[in-house]
């Protein structure tokens, strides 16, 4: 399960904010996690209450904010929505797409005290 060391990655950053901006405890964190990601997020639900147990974000809440795959279309030459790495382009159903959006995953917004 992939999701513990995104976790682990998540919690060095907040422990990085912590030291740069003053603050001793994390309350939520807000996450943009891109559908072709690869990330499962009622995993990652999981995984970060495990690894955060005993640190400034013990108990925190974690919002996951979806964010909608994204691509472009080498033979209709359009950007379109897709669910999937491997989907057909929705426009005129051609297999050749780029991906644009929706694979990354960010640390959006923190509530601290």
């Amino acid at each position: 399960m992939h999701e513990i060391s995104i976790c682990e990655g998540v919690l060095q950053i907040l422990e990085e904010k912590a030291v740069s901006h003053g603050f001793r405890k994390v309350k939520t964190v807000w996450l943009e996690i891109g559908r072709l990601s690869g990330v499962e997020p009622d995993a990652m639900r999981f995984s970060f209450e495990v690894v955060c147990r005993g640190t400034l974000a013990d108990r925190a809440r974690l919002e996951i904010i979806e964010v909608t795959g994204e691509a472009w279309c080498m033979t209709c030459e359009k950007t379109v929505n897709i669910d999937e790495r491997y989907d057909a382009c929705p426009e005129c159903g051609g297999y050749p797409l780029r991906v644009t959006g929706g694979a990354e995953m960010r640390v959006k917004e923190l509530e601290v005290e």
